[in-house]
């Protein structure tokens, strides 16, 4: 992507960074076009960029995709994220990572476009050193609950290599770390939006497991500002795009409850089926070479985000009243 106005096409843009992505791209003055078929995406996202250079198309990237117009950039969102997402739809998680990765790559052949794969830091599955650099090639259960998002993303990593060899396609890998912010649904179900829920409740905060399995949290705009760096680069192998301050998930939890001024206790639960002991990126690819780095730390972070649940939840009960 250089300075001047280009066309953005984003699959899954309607979810959670997507949006995140498209809206920072149309401030930048790009035209961006959002490919989604809304299995995890809300049309509230679509509707934020309303009377701007922007076209919504509905859409499984899964089959065959046309776009009528040039395309300067294919960004590849598309996917369930979390786990109670990819629990929930296994099969078109596998196929989103396959059969759309494919298709996606093939738009971007076509076009002579620059493409971008969304991948995540689930490629290192219950990883065995910590942090994790991209030189490590990951410890996963290819056959557990978990392995069709890990090995849907293993295999569109594979994909996007192979077309970069192949082809010559001008590709990017991007392993996500764990993200939260603003925009976030309430039922998401990863550890951010499920302690938010339940502290702004006054419920129960579900630990899992012991509490002591850590995770590193980036705020969004971070992520997007990684995200963009490394499109503009011209680096092809995998880059880390996280926060490498690492935190247990009880204290999370705990920070969570303090911010929020909750009532909520915290109660443990069975730990998932192989839910990863330590998450941490080794960030110094995406440092020596994108010279980027995250800003936001936790707190901060969660200050912006906690007005944010709380608008949602108020909606929720709102709605609810109405209907009652």
């Amino acid at each position: 992507m250089t300075a001047g106005k280009e066309t953005v096409l984003i699959t899954g843009g309607a979810g959670f960074i997507g949006s995140h992505l498209a809206e920072n791209l149309l401030d930048a003055g790009h035209r961006v076009i959002v490919m989604d078929n809304l299995l995890t995406g809300t049309g509230a996202n679509v509707a934020l960029f309303a009377n701007r250079d922007y076209l919504f198309i509905e859409h499984d990237v899964t089959n065959y995709m046309f776009v009528s117009e040039p395309i300067d950039a294919v960004l590849h969102f598309a996917s369930p994220a979390s786990p109670a997402d990819y629990l929930r739809y296994p099969i078109k998680t596998l196929k989103v990572g396959s059969l759309g990765t494919h298709k996606a790559l093939g738009l971007a052949k076509h076009a002579g476009a620059t493409f971008m794969l969304a991948s995540t830091s689930e490629v290192y599955g219950d990883p065995q050193v910590n942090p994790q650099p991209e030189s490590y090639w990951g410890h996963v259960n290819p056959i557990g609950p978990r392995g069709v998002y890990d090995e849907a993303k293993r295999f569109a990593e594979a994909l996007t290599m192979a077309y970069h060899r192949s082809h010559s396609v001008d590709t990017r890998i991007a392993r996500i770390f764990n993200t939260y912010g603003p925009r976030m649904r309430l039922d998401d179900g990863r550890a951010v939006p499920n302690f938010m829920l339940q502290a702004l409740s006054d419920q129960p905060i579900t630990v899992y497991g012991d509490g002591q399995q850590t995770r590193s949290f980036c705020y969004v705009e971070d992520t997007v500002r990684g995200l963009l760096a490394l499109m503009r680069s011209s680096v092809h192998e995998p880059v880390n795009i996280g926060n490498p301050a690492e935190i247990t998930i009880v204290e999370i939890a705990q920070l969570i409850v303090e911010m929020t001024g909750s009532a909520s206790e915290i109660i443990f639960e069975d730990l998932p089926v192989d839910d990863p002991k330590v998450r941490r990126p080794d960030a110094s690819r995406a440092r020596d070479q994108l010279g980027w780095q995250p800003r936001v730390d936790l707190r901060q972070g969660l200050e912006r985000t906690i007005p944010w649940f709380r608008e949602q939840l108020e909606a929720k009960s709102g709605s609810t009243a109405r209907a009652g």
